[in-house]
C-alpha cells in the first residue's frame, strides 16, 4: 500500500473491462533443443503431424479439465463474448477470439497459445491440463479433423462451448473418464471437491449486486 495501489491476479476486476489473462504458449523441440517439432514447411500453416495432434489433443481434453484452467469464480466473468478470451471449443491461425492459437512463424517460433487461462490460475495445474492433453493427442494419434475457425471465434458454435460457470465446469470434469485417465482418479476427486467447496461458498454470500438491486425495491 505504500503507493496507493495494489497488485491482484483475479481474472476480472470489472464488468466494463477485459479480464487478464494468463495465456501459456508452448513448443515442442527435440532433446538436443535445436529442431522445433511442432514446425513443419510443407504445411499450409507450418503445422507438423505432431502438432496437429496435440492441438487436437488439448480441444478433445479442454472441456473435461477445465477447472484447471479457470479455476475460481471470478475465472467466468472473464470467458465472456467481445472480451479478447475465449467462449467456444474452437482453434485458429493468428487467432485471438478463439480458444487455441497457433502462431505460425516460422522454425524457430511455430507455438500453441493457450488462451482459455486466466491471471487467477495455478500455473503449475495449468501447465500440467495443457501438456498432459496435448500429451494425450500425441500418444493417441489424434487427427485434427476439426477446421481453423475463420474470424469471430465468439459465433463459431460447430463444436460446442465451454461450460459457464464453476459449478459445470467442475461437474463435468468429476464424471469425466478422460480427466481419470489423464490425471488419476484421487487427483480428479480431491481437486474437485475444493471446486465445490467453492462453490457453496459462494451461493451463501450476499453480493454486492443483490443489495443494490433489491434492498430498496423489494
Amino acid at each position: 500500500y505504500k503507493h496507493g495501489i495494489m497488485a491482484t491476479f483475479m481474472a476480472k476486476i470489472s464488468e466494463n473491462l477485459p479480464g487478464c489473462g494468463g495465456h501459456v504458449h508452448q513448443s515442442l523441440w527435440d532433446k538436443l533443443g535445436k529442431k522445433n517439432l511442432f514446425y513443419a514447411a510443407n504445411d499450409q500453416h507450418d503445422m507438423s503431424d505432431v502438432m496437429k495432434s496435440y492441438v487436437a489433443g488439448q480441444l478433445f481434453c479442454l472441456p473435461h479439465l477445465l477447472p484447471m484452467y479457470a479455476p475460481t469464480i471470478n475465472s467466468y466473468k472473464r470467458l465472456v463474448e467481445g472480451a479478447w478470451a475465449p467462449t467456444t471449443l474452437t482453434w485458429g491461425v493468428d487467432n485471438r477470439t478463439v480458444a487455441l492459437r497457433v502462431l505460425s512463424g516460422g522454425s524457430k517460433s511455430c507455438r500453441l497459445e493457450t488462451r482459455v487461462i486466466g491471471s487467477d490460475v495455478n500455473p503449475y495445474l495449468a501447465m500440467a491440463a495443457a501438456l498432459a492433453s496435448g500429451l494425450y493427442g500425441i500418444k493417441k494419434k489424434m487427427k485434427l479433423k476439426q477446421a481453423a475457425t475463420q474470424g469471430n471465434g465468439y459465433r463459431d458454435f460447430s463444436n460446442g462451448v465451454l461450460p459457464g460457470n464453476l459449478h459445470e465446469a467442475t461437474q463435468q470434469m468429476k464424471k469425466s473418464s478422460i480427466a481419470s485417465e489423464i490425471l488419476g482418479d484421487k487427483f480428479v476427486e480431491h481437486f474437485t471437491q475444493t471446486r465445490e467447496w467453492e462453490w457453496r461458498q459462494h451461493l451463501k454470500a450476499v453480493t454486492d449486486w443483490e443489495f443494490k438491486r433489491y434492498f430498496e425495491i423489494i
